[in-house]
Parts: structure tokens; C-alpha cells; sequence
């Protein structure tokens, strides 16, 4: 678990796509001075660009990482390249305080950045998602997790397929997503508190998975119109 503040950013120094293991493993340098990897440990989970990965060995200055084909094929990670910026940040500790929102880092899909648009001495970036579907997780003023930066939606419109987020001038300097420009890929996590509340109301409503059908509100609108007609419910 992670709260999408990020604490640091690393470069990736070497990438070997037929590891030892025959798969493929990171190593990510953190800056000098840095005291992110002060505490860590083999198997910590450490969220690169928002994807949750774990450690499989460490110096005081770089760790490595193993990167499963699953995560390849729904996150950006694939793009990365040595010399590669990535947003770091620790798993949460029980007495950390919560400055952004839950973040699993479960990537669910990857964004195309539509536009970057400066505001002030703000930025506003638009993002289209891959799976169209996840926009209605997407909600004004909600949270969501881009490259692991846990941001508020700014603007949605469902119609046309993106949202917008804007970045102050303190983020724009601690996160790498300033520095991406229009047709860059983003990694994205929605608020994972809209799938409970989806799955919650559709259990409650009766309704199944994949169904359009929802048979607490077909009960409810028979009974009004029985009622309406003078029939018995």
C-alpha cells in the first residue's frame, strides 16, 4: 500500500530483459544523500511509477527489481529505457501520514497524455485511458494515481473520454510527469474506493456482473406502476 506522494526520483541504470531467472530485472540508482533505501530490506515492495514491485537485492545507492511479463504488458514500464526517470516511493508504514489517498499500486491501464497546457505557473494535462470503461471511475474532484502521483481530477468529460489534472509548481519539480509532453504514456491506478462502492451497489441492487439488468430496481418500477394502475402489488 502506498499514499502516492512521491519520495524520490531515480534513474534506471541498467535493464536486463534475460536475467538470470530468464526474465526481466531493473536496477534503479536513487540520488546521492538519499535515505530511501536506509530501512529496506530484500522483498519490500518499492512502487515505480506507480507499479507496486519487489526488491530482490540493494546497496545504500541503487536497488533491482524484477519486472513479471503481466506488468509489462499493462504498464509502461516496457518504455523505460537506462537513463529513464521514475517516481519512487516506500510501501506505507502504519504511522505515516496519509498526505495523498490509498494507492495499491495495481496499475489498471496506461493513459495517452492528449495536451499540456500551461495555467499560470500551473500545468493542466489531459489523458484519454486504453479501456474507455475506467472513466467511470473517474470523477470530478476525486483522487487518482498517475505514474504513481496521487492527483485530483480537475475535469472529466465522459463523452469525448478524458479527464484533466493540474499540477502546481511544487509537484511540477518532486514528480516526473511535468516534464512528459502530449502522446507520452502514463501509468494509471483509479481510486480503488469507487470499485468497493461499484461492487457494493451492484450486491445490493441484486444485479450481476456483466448484466445490464438490475432486479431490485425492475421489483421497485413493476410495484409504482401496479400501484399507479390500481392493481395489487
Amino acid at each position: 500500500m502506498f499514499t502516492g506522494i512521491v519520495e524520490e526520483i531515480g534513474r534506471v541504470t541498467e535493464l536486463n530483459n534475460n536475467d538470470s531467472t530468464g526474465g526481466t530485472s531493473m536496477t534503479i540508482t536513487i540520488p546521492d544523500g538519499s535515505p530511501l533505501l536506509r530501512d529496506c530490506h530484500d522483498g519490500d515492495s518499492i512502487s515505480i511509477n506507480g507499479c507496486c514491485l519487489t526488491v530482490t537485492s540493494f546497496n545504500p545507492t541503487s536497488f533491482t527489481i524484477g519486472v513479471a511479463p503481466e506488468t509489462l504488458r499493462i504498464t509502461n514500464l516496457g518504455s523505460l529505457v537506462v537513463s529513464s526517470r521514475v517516481n519512487l516511493e516506500r510501501a506505507v508504514r502504519a504511522d505515516t501520514r496519509m498526505g495523498g489517498h490509498f494507492v495499491q499500486g495495481h496499475v489498471d491501464t496506461i493513459a495517452e497524455i492528449l495536451s499540456v497546457t500551461p495555467d499560470g505557473n500551473a500545468l493542466t494535462m489531459r489523458f484519454q485511458p486504453r479501456e474507455r470503461d475506467l472513466l467511470r471511475y473517474i470523477v470530478f474532484k476525486g483522487f487518482i494515481a498517475i505514474d504513481g502521483t496521487s492527483l485530483t481530477v480537475t475535469q472529466v468529460n465522459d463523452a469525448e473520454g478524458w479527464w484533466e489534472v493540474m499540477l502546481i509548481a511544487y509537484t511540477q519539480e518532486k514528480v516526473i510527469l511535468a516534464q512528459k509532453k502530449a502522446c507520452d504514456s502514463v501509468n494509471i491506478e483509479v481510486d480503488m474506493m469507487a470499485k468497493y462502492a461499484e461492487k457494493s451497489m451492484a450486491g445490493m441492487l441484486g444485479a450481476e456482473k456483466g448484466s445490464a439488468s438490475i432486479p431490485l430496481l425492475e421489483k421497485m418500477v413493476e410495484r409504482i406502476v401496479a400501484q399507479a394502475m390500481g392493481a395489487k402489488p
